[in-house]
C-alpha cells in the first residue's frame, strides 16, 4: 500500500519519530529557566553530551548528499567540496579554546566586546541570519530532493510535455554514450541541443509526487516545535538520538550496493579508472590538489565565523570538555564521509547518466535498493541528519538577535520576555530558510557560498583573538569592501540583463578532448571496443567549454545553434576584477579557476585587515588587557571563582608575558603547553589515518 509514492510503513517509521522528537522538545523545555539555560544549555554539557552535539551540528544529510553527488559527477576528487574540512580539524582545538574562554554567548558579542563597537556586532548579526536562510534552505532542498527521488511518478502518470522531457533525457545520455567519431553529423547536431538544453535546467530524468513547497513548510514547522520549546538543550539530547540515526542512513546502502554491482571488483568494472584519482584528473575534475588547498585556505579563515560554534563551545563546563567534544565529534564525522564518498562510487557504477540532477543521486539509489520500512528509516535519518543541524543553528541565530539586535535597542525586559522572543526568533530563521530553497536549486552553489562568504567576517575574529593591532575601522572597511565583491556583485549580476548577456562576461574556457587509456568497461565490450573487460583501450571524452565570469553559459534557444549566448549562476566577481590586469583565464582548467576565486576570498580580507589597521587607531590598551586576560585564564570549577579569575588577570595583566610566544610584540599567541602538543599531534595523526583509509578504500578491487 502507498500513499503518493510512500509505502505505508515508511510513513509510520517517520511519524514515530516525530512523535518522540516533539516530546524530548517538551521535556528539555521544563528545565529552561533564564537566558543561559535557553542558549546555552546552562554552561553545564560535559564530554557525551559534547561529542554527539558537535558531531550532529556539523554533520548533515546535504554533506552526505554533497560528496555523493560530488563523487556521482566528478569520481572520488569530487568528495573534497567537503572531505578538505578534514584538514581543517585541529585547527578546531584552538577555536574551541578561544570560544570557551571568551566567555561570552555570540560572536556577535564578541566583535562588540573586542573591539568595542555594538554596530560591528549587530552587522555580524544581522550577517548570520541571513546566512541562516541560505544554511536552512540547504537543509530542506536535501529533504526535499531525496523525498522527490523516493517518490517518482511512473511514466504512465506524466502528462505529454513531461513524458517529453524524460525522453529526451535518456537520449542525451544515450549520445553521451558514444565517441565523437562514432556520432553522425545529425547525431552531432542533436547533441548540441540537448546539451544546452541540460545547461539550462531544462531536462529531467523524472517527475516526483513530492511537492516541494508543502515538504519544506511541514518539515520546518517540526523542527521549529520542538526547538522553540527545548532551546539548546533539545538539541543536545535530540542530537544524541540523530547521531546514531546519521551513522544507519551513512551506511545502510554500502553493502546493498556493493551487491548489486558484484562488490568492488565489479565498482572497478563499472566506474572508469580516473574516477578513482583521489584529487582527480586536472583535464577532466575540477577539484585538483591546488584547488583543494584553495578551498581549504578559504574554509579555514570561515570556520570561525559560523554562528553555532559560540554556543557549541560555550555550552560545555570547560574549555577540554570543549575541545575533546569538538575533536571527537569532528573526526567521527570525517569518518563517516568515507563512506558518503563510496556511496556516490557505486551510485556512478549503478546508475550513470540516469539522473538530470546528481543531487537527486542518494534518494534515487534509496529508492531502488531499499525495502519498505527501511526506506523510512533512511529517510528518518536524512531528517534527523538536516535536524541536528537546523535545530543548533536556530537557537544561535535566535541567541545573536536577541543579544546583539533586539536586546541592545530594548534593555531591561524579564528573562522570560526574552526567551519568548527567543522562540519567535527560531521560528522565523527555521521558516525563512524555505525561500533559500526555492531560489537556489543547485547544492554545489549553496556549498561554495558556504566556503567563502564567511571568510569576511572569519579573518577579523581570527585576528581579534591573536593581535592586539586590529582595529574597530579596519574591520568596518575590511567587511564592506569584501562584501561587495564577494555577495553583492555574484548575486547583483546574475540577475541583470546587462550583464547576462554581455559578451565580455560569456567568455569560455576553450574546448578540447582529453585521451586516457584505462580497463575496458562492460559498456565498451557491449559496444565492441574491446574483446572482454578489463582490456586495456583508448578513450576519448570531451571537454566542453566553461564559463569563466559565469558559472555557466549557454544559449538563449538551445535549438538554435546561432542563439545569443547568456550567463547563468554565480558571477565570478574576483575573476573579473583579477582580468583587470591583464590575466588571460581561456586557457584555463576549471580546477584552476575554482582555485584562483577561492584564493582572493581567503587572502583579501587579511591583506586589507593589515594594510587598514597601521593606519588607524586601535582600542584602548585597558581594555584589550581584560579582553586577552580573559584569553589566558582557564575556566574555574564555580562561577564565582571564575569571575574573580579574570578580575585579577585584567587587573595583572603583566603576568601572562611568560605565556606569550612574542611577550614584546602585539602578537598574543600562546606558547603551547604538554596538553597542546598532545592534542595538535594526535589530531594530525588522526588525519593521516583517516587519508589512510580513504587510499585503501579505493584501491580495493
Amino acid at each position: 500500500m502507498e500513499f503518493f509514492g510512500l509505502h505505508i510503513l515508511d510513513a509510520i517509521v517517520i511519524s514515530i519519530y516525530f512523535i518522540v522528537i516533539l516530546w524530548i522538545g517538551k521535556k528539555a523545555g521544563e528545565k529552561n529557566n533564564d537566558i543561559s539555560d535557553f542558549f546555552l544549555a546552562g554552561r553545564s554539557l560535559g564530554k557525551f553530551y559534547q561529542f554527539f552535539l558537535n558531531f550532529g551540528a556539523s554533520t548533515n544529510a546535504d554533506q552526505a548528499v554533497a560528496v555523493t553527488r560530488e563523487t556521482y559527477r566528478q569520481g572520488v576528487g569530487g568528495m573534497w567540496i567537503q572531505f578538505l574540512v578534514l584538514f581543517i580539524t585541529p585547527f578546531y582545538w584552538f577555536t574551541a579554546l578561544f570560544f570557551r574562554r571568551v566567555r561570552l554567548t555570540t560572536i556577535g558579542d564578541f566583535f562588540t566586546e573586542r573591539f568595542q563597537s555594538k554596530f560591528l556586532g549587530g552587522s555580524y548579526a544581522i550577517f548570520a541570519l541571513l546566512m541562516a536562510f541560505v544554511g536552512g534552505g540547504v537543509g530542506y532542498m536535501v529533504a526535499g530532493k531525496t523525498m522527490m527521488a523516493i517518490t517518482p511518478k511512473p511514466m504512465e502518470a506524466l502528462s505529454v510535455e513531461q513524458r517529453v522531457v524524460v525522453e529526451e533525457f535518456k537520449e542525451l545520455h544515450e549520445l553521451k554514450g558514444f565517441t565523437f567519431s562514432e556520432l553522425t553529423q545529425e547525431q552531432l547536431e542533436r547533441y548540441e541541443v540537448l546539451h544546452q538544453k541540460s545547461i539550462k535546467g531544462e531536462l529531467r530524468s523524472f517527475y516526483s509526487y513530492t511537492d516541494p513547497v508543502v515538504f519544506y513548510f511541514s518539515y520546518g514547522l517540526i523542527v521549529a516545535m520542538y526547538t522553540m520549546l527545548g532551546g539548546f538543550r533539545a538539541a543536545a539530547i535530540t542530537d544524541v538520538i540523530q547521531g546514531f540515526l546519521i551513522v544507519i542512513f551513512s551506511l545502510i546502502l554500502i553493502p546493498l550496493g556493493l551487491a548489486k554491482l558484484g562488490g568492488f571488483s565489479g565498482l572497478h568494472a563499472a566506474v572508469p579508472d580516473f574516477n578513482f584519482e583521489l584529487f582527480g584528473s586536472v583535464s577532466l575534475s575540477e577539484y585538483g590538489w591546488y584547488t583543494i588547498f584553495a578551498m581549504f585556505c578559504s574554509n579555514l579563515v570561515a570556520i570561525v565565523a559560523v554562528a553555532g560554534g559560540m554556543q557549541t563551545a560555550g555550552s560545555a563546563t570547560n574549555e577540554n570538555t570543549a575541545r575533546f567534544g569538538m575533536i571527537g565529534g569532528m573526526f567521527f564525522k570525517r569518518l563517516l564521509m568515507l563512506f558518503w564518498m563510496l556511496a556516490g562510487l557505486i551510485a556512478l557504477g549503478l546508475y550513470a547518466g540516469q539522473l538530470h540532477d546528481p543531487d537527486l543521486a542518494w534518494g534515487f539509489m534509496s529508492r531502488e535498493l531499499l525495502a519498505p520500512g527501511a526506506l523510512g528509516l533512511m529517510l528518518v535519518g536524512i531528517l534527523a541528519a538536516n535536524m541536528s543541524t537546523l535545530d543548533a543553528m536556530s537557537v544561535a541565530n535566535s541567541a545573536l538577535f536577541i543579544r546583539n539586535l533586539y536586546q541592545p535597542l530594548c534593555p531591561n525586559h524579564s528573562e522570560k520576555h526574552y526567551i519568548m522572543l527567543g522562540r519567535v526568533a527560531i521560528g522565523v530563521t527555521l521558516l525563512g530558510g524555505i525561500g533559500a530553497a526555492l531560489y537556489i536549486d543547485n547544492l554545489l552553489e549553496l556549498f561554495k557560498y558556504f566556503i567563502s562568504i564567511p571568510a569576511i567576517f572569519g579573518a577579523p575574529i581570527w585576528l581579534g583573538f591573536i593581535w592586539r593591532r586590529l582595529t574597530k575601522t579596519a574591520v568596518i572597511i575590511e567587511i564592506v569592501i569584501c562584501f561587495v565583491l564577494i555577495a553583492v556583485i555574484p548575486n547583483v549580476f546574475q540577475g541583470l540583463d546587462w550583464a547576462q548577456t554581455n559578451p565580455a562576461f560569456l567568455v569560455q574556457t576553450e574546448l578540447n578532448t582529453h585521451i586516457y587509456k584505462a580497463p575496458a568497461l562492460k559498456e565498451d565490450v557491449e559496444l565492441g571496443r574491446a574483446d572482454k573487460v578489463g582490456d586495456t583501450i583508448e578513450k576519448e571524452v570531451r571537454i566542453e567549454p566553461k564559463g569563466i565570469f559565469f558559472e555557466k553559459v549557454a544559449r538563449q534557444n538551445p535549438e538554435d545553434p546561432d542563439s545569443p549566448l547568456i550567463g547563468i549562476g554565480r558571477f565570478e566577481a574576483e575573476l573579473w576584477v583579477l582580468s583587470w590586469f591583464g590575466i588571460d583565464f581561456t586557457k584555463y582548467k576549471k580546477s584552476q579557476l575554482v582555485a584562483v576565486r577561492f584564493f582572493v576570498d581567503a587572502f583579501l580580507p587579511f591583506l586589507l585587515l593589515f594594510v587598514l589597521s597601521y593606519l588607524t587607531r586601535p582600542v584602548g590598551k585597558k581594555h584589550l588587557d581584560y579582553f586577552f586576560g580573559k584569553i589566558y585564564t582557564a575556566i574555574q570549577p564555580t562561577p564565582e571563582e571564575d569571575k574573580k579569575a579574570v578580575a585579577y588577570a585584567a587587573a595583572n595583566p603583566d603576568i601572562f608575558k611568560k605565556k606569550k610566544m612574542f611577550p614584546r610584540t602585539n602578537w598574543e599567541i600562546a606558547k603551547p603547553d604538554r596538553l597542546d602538543y598532545l592534542g595538535i599531534g594526535g589530531s594530525w595523526l588522526m588525519v593521516g589515518v583517516v587519508i589512510l583509509l580513504l587510499w585503501l578504500l579505493v584501491s580495493i578491487k
